[in-house]
């Protein structure tokens, strides 16, 4: 259970991080399963359901990028998304309702895992309300050197920012046209095992893992149940007996909480579909630089 003053800290800043809250056993079958999908893109040619690669990837030398919704590929993911170490402090910040939006697992393996620029979650999924949050499970040791996931505390109390580039959503900011402080930004660090919860309005990106280790970071996006979505990628589940099988606790409902919050479509849609690195290679402006001796922006980068 969180104390009150977790709650307060989550509720002023939009973050919050606990250090070393799974234990060995919790984190074990979980960082097995990740071994065993990395060993089978051996031989891939391209992404395909389960698996984004990355730019660099070939079939003899494979590079993941990315799982996507790793609880569906394999049961450890699931289990862990299920049991109360995750669903435990999600209850004290959302709500005893809660329903799964998506899952993810980012790799950002040591010397090339790619960047994500600057964005809010939200900007992808508005729904009637944002007790939304997502939880980061660190799966590798996270320091300042490997990629760890940067946020600009209190800006989940701000407004949504334009995730547009040339008319087009591309799920980046331009941090110097949205006024952006990045000095202010606080990189969420901790050993394996740790878990951060950030706010679904909080502005967030991650640096190129420029380090010699890993950087492992198992993503659950989880709504109160009480949210609906309104339009926007990954929102579309079909009938309602689909949508409630995503139901993680509680009760389900069909009457929507409808708050005041700010929403902003993203409409008109990528020229491109795919994951938000794909999406985020529409971007005016890159703000995590460039790879030295390649001419690349960190996203793009061999």
């Amino acid at each position: 259970m969180l104390s009150q003053q977790q709650i307060a800290f989550y509720r002023e800043n939009g973050y919050l991080v606990l250090e070393g809250h799974l234990t060995a056993g919790q984190l074990a079958p979980v960082r097995d399963a990740l071994a065993r999908l990395v060993a089978g893109a051996q031989g891939l040619a391209a992404s395909d359901d389960v698996y984004d690669l990355e730019d660099s990837h070939r079939p003899d030398a494979p590079r993941v990028r990315r799982i996507k919704l790793p609880h569906r590929v394999d049961p450890a993911f699931d289990a862990l998304m299920r049991s109360d170490a995750i669903l435990g402090p999600v209850r004290d910040l959302v709500g005893p309702s809660l329903r799964l939006h998506t899952s993810k697992l980012n790799l950002k393996s040591a010397g090339y895992g790619a960047a994500v620029e600057w964005h809010q979650d939200w900007a992808f999924y508005p729904h009637s309300n944002d007790d939304i949050l997502a939880v980061g499970v660190m799966l590798d040791d996270v320091g300042p050197e490997n990629g760890p996931l940067l946020v600009l505390p209190g800006s989940h109390r701000g407004p949504i920012l334009d995730h547009h580039a040339d008319g087009r959503f591309c799920g980046a900011v331009d941090p110097a046209a949205s006024g952006l402080d990045l000095a202010d930004a606080v990189a969420l660090t901790g050993p394996a095992g740790s878990i951060s919860l950030h706010h679904v309005r909080l502005v967030h990106g991650s640096d190129l893992n420029r380090s010699a280790r890993d950087r492992a970071l198992l993503l659950y996006e989880i709504t109160a149940a009480d949210a609906w979505p309104i339009q926007g990628s990954l929102s579309q589940f079909g009938d309602l007996e689909s949508y409630d099988s995503k139901l993680l606790c509680g009760e389900p409902t069909i009457c929507p909480r409808m708050a005041n919050v700010p929403v902003r479509l993203p409409k008109p849609g990528p020229e491109k579909g795919g994951s938000i690195y794909e999406n985020q290679k529409g971007a005016g402006t890159r703000h995590f630089g460039i790879v030295e001796g390649t001419g690349k922006t960190t996203a793009d980068a061999d």
